[in-house]
């Protein structure tokens, strides 16, 4: 029998309902309520409501509480949790537990950073104009916040977004990605059972993407936070109203150079691991690797047998590695991008074809040349994709050419090398000796470029989530 969620917009009637199906088997999990521009125009009436009558503001202590409640809940119910957002977003199992575990660490992050929340002194009396001053600042809720999240973390990166807003002090409405609400949902539910009172915490799937738009460029949001695609974000990010600030987290074509020294021992499971995990859907996913040429096709065939080995089928199996696409068009182009490689002179060493609708299988491509969609664009897939080069200044002018610019990576054992990598790549974080994917998140978490705008992780998200306010005193006594 299939869960049913109702609409989280309190005072809202319902417009319709939708079907929540496991991308692996298509099996119906669960019905969900959808909201029109009525039940939008009810959460922002509520949330606005809540913020500019400051008598209704949740003390730190209030919050501190909920959040810290939250976090226990979330442990006693960890198997329930790792479950269900495998089910709903294909991840396997053991990785989906990874998920809640970052989940239930991101809920304690929110507390740490409140409990050190603090301003700053300003420097008075330097000059005869500051003479007998005395500033500082404090910290304030930035406004009603209005997140939209995407489906590949579908509950920790609802933590990333309702956490921060909730130890901020921010009213906030929510709308998860249709393919999977329901660990957002679940998320709401749980605050609600700490504490937290139902209008500060919304949870919506509208109706239509023009009820999403009107949600998100109404004047009264004060902060936007995006999770998704470029294509959606900048969009909307136009469509904002006048003074809403935001923060959008788009994806990237992860670059990794291996230099010729690298310890393939360590290198290869760490990549193999980062280009298939969660079927490749993840926004810094290892796809392109420059190789050196003395060693590119050691490793391609290494990367390639490691894929080959990995199971791939039911997320909710234990011994599952990479898992379905979340939907089927998903697998449909994937296909076609790996055809067009091979096509166009690419070597497949390893997958290359549909197990499933739902599933493809590990794939290994060695060369693609630069005219290749997949050697251009996002795969989002199980893909990775091996160059080789001579000159390391040429891997990273290639490295570097597309509009997008997220996390990198660079193996050797050489610290010089790295540096050289480290200083010459467009990135906002680049690992060395470690795979792109590589994340903690109360780390700085930025696309540039095409790839997003502002900075994620929680101690950022939860700043910008806030304003300065400052207060400037005079007194003949200072």
């Amino acid at each position: 029998m299939s869960d049913h969620f109702k609409l989280q917009v309190p005072g809202a009637t319902a417009a319709g309902t939708i079907n929540v199906t496991a991308p692996y088997d298509g099996e119906l999990i669960a019905t969900i309520e959808t909201g029109d521009a009525t039940a939008v125009e009810t959460a922002l009436s509520t949330a606005h409501h809540l913020f500019t009558d400051k008598k209704n503001w949740l003390s730190a202590q209030q919050r501190i509480d909920v959040l810290e409640k939250a976090a226990a809940i979330m442990q006693s119910r960890f198997e329930e949790l790792a479950i269900e957002a495998a089910r709903e977003g294909g991840k396997p199992l053991p990785d989906s537990k990874v998920e809640v575990t970052r989940a239930i660490d991101g809920m304690k992050n929110c507390v740490e950073v409140l409990r050190s929340e603090h301003g700053e002194e300003v420097p008075m009396s330097r000059n005869a104009a500051s003479m007998n001053r005395l500033a500082f600042t404090t910290r304030e809720p930035i406004g009603v916040v209005v997140a939209i999240s995407a489906f590949n973390h579908p509950l920790n990166l609802a933590v990333h977004q309702v956490g921060p807003a909730i130890a901020s002090g921010c009213p906030v409405i929510i709308k998860p990605a249709e393919d999977t609400p329901l660990s957002c949902f679940r998320l709401i539910n749980i605050l609600y059972e700490a504490g937290l009172p139902e209008e500060w915490c919304q949870g919506i799937v509208t109706s239509d993407h023009e009820t999403a738009t009107q949600l998100v460029s109404d004047r009264r949001v004060g902060f936007f936070s995006f999770i998704g695609s470029a294509r959606v974000g900048w969009m909307l990010r136009a469509k904002l109203a006048p003074g809403t600030r935001c923060a959008l987290e788009h994806g990237g074509v992860a670059p990794v150079i291996v230099a010729a020294d690298t310890d393939m021992d360590d290198t290869v499971p760490l990549l193999a691991k980062a280009g298939f995990y969660h079927a490749g859907q993840v926004c810094v996913s290892v796809q392109r690797i420059f190789a050196h040429e003395s060693i590119a096709q050691t490793l391609a065939k290494r990367i390639a047998d490691t894929g080959n080995k990995m199971k791939t089928g039911d997320p909710t199996r234990a011994d599952t590695e990479i898992g379905p696409l979340i939907r089927h068009t998903e697998t449909e182009r994937i296909d076609e991008w790996v055809r067009d490689a091979i096509d166009k002179g690419a070597k497949c060493l390893s997958g290359g074809k549909k197990i499933s609708e739902s599933c493809y299988q590990a794939t290994v491509l060695y060369d693609p040349p630069d005219d290749a969609i997949i050697s251009n664009n996002e795969i989002f897939g199980p893909v990775v994709c091996i160059y080789p080069y001579t000159d390391i200044d040429d891997a990273i002018s290639r490295a570097n050419r597309l509009d997008v610019a997220f996390q990198a990576s660079v193996f050797s054992t050489n610290i010089d090398t790295c540096m050289y990598a480290f200083k010459r790549l467009d990135a906002s974080a680049v690992m060395v000796n470690d795979h792109t994917a590589f994340r903690v998140d109360w780390m700085p978490f930025a696309g540039l470029k095409h790839s997003g705008h502002g900075v994620g992780g929680i101690p950022h998200t939860f700043k910008d989530m806030q304003i300065e306010k400052m207060m400037v005193i005079r007194s003949p006594s200072l």
